[in-house]
């Protein structure tokens, strides 16, 4: 499994290229699955459904599933942030996981950057960004500039990179 950090500083649009991106891998043949870093408190159950009852009654996790989706939720009773690698613990293996988010950790990422924001660009300072993704130009990098707006030539740059071939079960199809 191939791991990608798709970091920046908020606004600048990983989101937005995140999800122009996972179609662009898929459509050559290849497995996606994501990480998402909050910094805010969220909540992916509601009030008054039968699996938010149970977790507001204690239990450390609760699994609910369905025909469509399952879905695991972990409670952090103790206020302790799960690490990037107790997260990928959790995963299934994919051809790439694309985090977004967790720009201190140790491991490659494409740094998405807009002039507009107003940020500096973190690519200077940080040694794990393998590519820096930008409409503008940004002169004195080291690494290759990206086309924020064409993720085919992201997901092509992303698969050179990685090396990466289709997936067995992709072959096999």
């Amino acid at each position: 499994m191939h791991i990608l950090g798709i970091s920046g500083w908020s606004g600048n649009g990983k989101t937005t290229l995140l999800t122009r991106l996972i179609p662009a891998l898929i459509a050559k043949g290849f497995t996606v699955s994501t990480i998402k870093h909050a910094h805010h408190r969220f909540d992916i159950d509601k009030p008054g459904k039968d699996s938010y009852r149970h977790r507001e009654a204690g239990a450390q996790e609760v699994v609910i599933s369905s025909p469509n989706r399952w879905a695991l939720m972990h409670e952090n009773r103790d206020g302790v942030e799960a690490s990037l690698d107790q997260l990928l613990a959790n995963v299934s293996p994919v051809d790439f996981l694309l985090v977004e988010g967790f720009k201190s950790e140790d491991f490659p990422k494409i740094e998405v950057w807009r002039e507009e924001s107003g940020t500096k660009p973190r690519v200077g300072s940080d040694p794990t960004i393998i590519a820096i993704a930008t409409p503008d130009s940004v002169a004195d990098v080291q690494v290759p500039v990206l086309d924020l707006d064409d993720e085919d030539a992201i997901a092509e740059f992303i698969i050179r990179t990685f090396k990466a071939e289709v997936s067995a079960h992709e072959k096999a199809g």
